[in-house]
């Protein structure tokens, strides 16, 4: 099972809201590349998108990441695999 850190949670729910036509800061060029080897994220020529796969771990994931302890990673299933299996 793979790990999505604080950080790329975060950049997850930046491209997520992208997607939605919110204003959102930049992303960490790192943390874009790390979803994008998970297959959360893309690189197209008008920057980072989120993919389907990453909309869905979000949502599976929404609730799991704790406001009182924001260092702690989010597990997260590899693709096509729930994260609790």
């Amino acid at each position: 099972m793979a790990v999505l850190s604080p950080a790329q949670f975060d950049a997850l729910s930046n491209l997520a809201r992208k997607k939605a036509g919110d204003d959102v800061g930049w992303v960490a060029i790192a943390q874009a590349r790390e979803l994008t080897d998970l297959g959360l994220a893309v690189r197209t020529r008008s920057g980072w998108e989120i993919t389907d796969a990453g909309e869905a771990a979000l949502s599976e994931h929404a609730d799991a990441r704790p406001d009182d302890s924001p260092d702690d990673p989010i597990p997260f299933g590899p693709r096509g695999q729930p994260a609790n299996s």
